[in-house]
């Protein structure tokens, strides 16, 4: 039986990738911080640790031996961005460098790490592929900690791993959304506005920007479906897109959710913090030739997302 182990395996996307190789006969052990006090779908199918991967020592305490990493650690959450970009840069980087510097003592050689979207700001073509130049457009906004450090380690896993790892791969996860995935991002935050105003009876939402802004969205069990095909592909060092190429409105998203709820309510939006993207939509043409292929589509997803959140 293969064994991998998964950083930041107790989050959103790292508990469907835990699942994922579990259910497909791995031994898993999953490592988080658990720094955000919140467990997601912790299941008694694989082993999760208490680990801080920005100390080496405590990575060294992991029992076991490993044929392969998943390394998702990072802090996430665009509020968190501003709010600590140290702290962003600090896990993101010096985690980054202990898990690979943790594979080679363990000689680990099969090495993949989870990137971003974040690497593509104010990209020149829309839909986006993985040859896009990657930008940081201003150092002293905080914002930009997150794609920084997320440029910064897909060079270190390249550069380091070429003499470490038989097979590197990097994924630049675009958008991904499900039940349970936290309160900090654009679909959740907006299903917790609608459903206060319903509760305390307002007639609108604040939102963040014009409407115009787009995002492409990506079911939890698609993107964990993309990730599965990059285990098992045969190359060695590539870089993926992983999402979806349908490009939305935020104020069209908006009035879906309102429908799916049964709700009308008035959108009142406002200034969008300094850096926040525009546009974004991934080209996935890459991996769509390993056979990856959209199964939820977005209101299917809506409306189990939207589930779960009504119900929690």
């Amino acid at each position: 039986m293969k064994k991998f182990l998964v950083t930041g395996g107790d989050g959103f996307i790292g508990t469907g990738i835990c699942e994922m190789l579990s259910n497909n006969n791995i031994a898993v052990t999953s490592i988080d911080n658990r720094s955000r006090n919140k467990k997601f779908n912790i299941n008694n199918s694989y082993k999760s640790i208490n680990c801080d991967i920005t100390k080496m020592e405590s990575l060294m305490k992991i029992p076991g031996t490993f044929d392969a990493i998943v390394h998702l650690a990072f802090i996430n959450g665009t509020k968190y961005f501003y709010e600590k970009p140290d702290e962003v840069m600090k896990v993101g980087i010096i985690g980054t460098y202990n898990i690979i510097n943790y594979a080679q003592k363990k000689k680990i050689k099969n090495f993949y790490i989870s990137s971003s979207s974040e690497v593509y700001q104010k990209p020149n073509n829309l839909p986006t592929n993985e040859n896009e130049i990657m930008k940081v457009p201003d150092a002293y906004n905080p914002r930009y900690s997150y794609g920084a450090s997320k440029i910064i380690t897909e060079l270190m896993s390249i550069h380091f791993g070429k003499k470490i790892f038989k097979k590197m791969v990097i994924f630049r996860p675009h958008n991904v959304y499900g039940p349970n995935m936290g309160n900090e991002h654009v679909i959740p935050e907006i299903i917790n506005k609608i459903k206060y105003a319903i509760k305390n009876k307002k007639k609108y939402i604040k939102v963040q920007g014009t409407g115009n802004e787009t995002r492409s969205f990506n079911y939890i069990d698609d993107f964990v479906q993309g990730v599965s095909i990059l285990l098992k592909s045969k190359l060695k060092f590539e870089t993926f897109n992983i999402g979806n190429n349908d490009e939305i409105k935020i104020d069209k998203l908006i009035k879906i959710i309102m429908r799916i709820m049964n709700v009308k309510l008035k959108i009142k939006y406002g200034n969008l913090r300094v850096g926040s993207t525009s546009r974004r939509c991934p080209d996935i043409t890459k991996i769509k030739k390993l056979g990856y292929t959209q199964k939820i589509f977005l209101e299917e997803g809506l409306r189990k997302t939207i589930d779960w959140y009504i119900k929690n």
